[in-house]
């Protein structure tokens, strides 16, 4: 099962990914191209998903939008884990006072979602693909944090972290040459996971307009403008592609987990 789950994964991110590195030097259509001729357009040949309300490819700007998708939640992830995982080794390690006010900032920020952080950065900074990102990333940190100190925790109970300090060997060295290799299976996990969720949140402010602009082609963007009376389709299309990312995503974190965990092997 678990490499049932492993496979899937990997073929539902494979296809989101094949997609984005197609599009950077082919669609079947300029994706902003507008044709009001083929408003509408059903399925068919030249255009394989139809066309929406201005005659755009759907299937050119379905491909052309997995790029912002991907980009998004790899720098959404980078950001949250740059910032929490130190923070939570550090919080891990035992450092008693810094540690408490880390942990309490963590709950705080943990408190704010990522669509009010965008809308508060849309406000003072407007409207973009920047601030759709930071805002996903800074509502992630917490996630990695929490990890971070989890799993941080685990390894300091050992004993031979126990030798490292007795023998003199800075906090510095045992976090790079101890802790931090042997949690990073789970801070996979976890990005793996939170790619998912940043995917998700990205079509959520996309939608809202809080995320690229209206010239670059989204997939909460193609939700947002899919008349569903008229053409049910440019919303199922579009739906479907997030779906399969987060689906995807999620499967590809889990089987990771499952395949490195020694206590959730298989027995044969």
């Amino acid at each position: 099962m678990k490499r049932f789950t492993l496979v899937v994964g990997l073929v539902c991110s494979g296809l989101v990914v094949a997609a984005a590195l197609v599009s950077l030097v082919w669609t079947p259509f300029d994706p902003r191209k507008v044709d009001p001729a083929h408003r509408y357009a059903v399925p068919g040949w030249p255009h394989v998903l139809g066309t929406d309300a201005l005659g755009m490819d759907t299937a050119s700007r379905l491909m052309v939008g997995t790029q912002t998708t991907l980009v998004v939640g790899i720098l959404a992830v980078a950001i949250a884990a740059i910032v929490g995982v130190p923070l939570g080794v550090f919080v891990g390690m035992g450092h008693r006072w810094a540690g408490e006010i880390v942990a309490r900032g963590s709950d705080i920020l943990f408190a704010l979602p990522a669509l009010l952080l965008a809308i508060l950065l849309a406000a003072a900074r407007g409207a973009s693909v920047i601030t759709a990102t930071v805002a996903i990333g800074v509502a992630t940190i917490p996630n990695f944090v929490r990890m971070a100190r989890a799993a941080t925790l685990t390894v300091m109970s050992q004993d031979y972290i126990l030798a490292a300090e007795v023998s003199g060997t800075p906090r510095v060295t045992i976090a790079i040459r101890h802790v931090l290799p042997n949690i990073a299976a789970l801070l996979a996990v976890q990005a793996a996971a939170s790619f998912s969720m940043a995917i998700l949140a990205e079509a959520g402010l996309s939608y809202l307009g809080l995320s690229a602009p209206p010239t670059t082609p989204t997939w909460g963007r193609m939700l947002r403008d899919a008349n569903i009376f008229t053409a049910p389709l440019q919303a199922i299309v579009p739906g479907a592609a997030i779906v399969l990312a987060v689906m995807g995503f999620n499967l590809l974190g889990d089987g990771v987990r499952d395949y490195l965990d020694p206590r959730l092997r298989e027995v044969r």
